[in-house]
């Protein structure tokens, strides 16, 4: 599964943004977050019954996330549920302090 978002943030506050959805990810669902470098993460963990196993890495303007298919029928389910969060953890009207971290 492979999926591109852009934002319009500074690195720096969508680096803090994604710390702040990986506390979320972990307190809420039990993935684990692990940051292998300033711009590149890795999640493992569930999402209902669909593993969520993959890379997340930050460029200038762009977030990809990489990770294992979960098969057709979650799929899009899984898709949804990554650009969703994005979308919202990378959305510049919402302030970082109004971002959720518990479940």
């Amino acid at each position: 599964m492979e999926i591109d978002y852009r934002h319009a943030l500074a690195d720096d506050d969508a680096r803090a943004r994604l710390e702040v959805l990986g506390q979320y990810l972990t307190n809420r669902h039990g993935i684990k977050v692990s940051w292998l470098d300033p711009s590149r993460a890795r999640f493992s963990g569930k999402y209902l019954v669909v593993k969520i196993e993959g890379e997340l890495t930050m460029a200038t303007g762009l977030v990809k996330f990489r990770g294992e298919d979960p098969g057709f029928l979650w799929r899009r389910k899984a898709s949804d549920y990554i650009e969703g969060k994005l979308a919202k953890y990378l959305d510049p009207k919402t302030p970082l302090a109004a971002l959720p971290k518990d479940g």
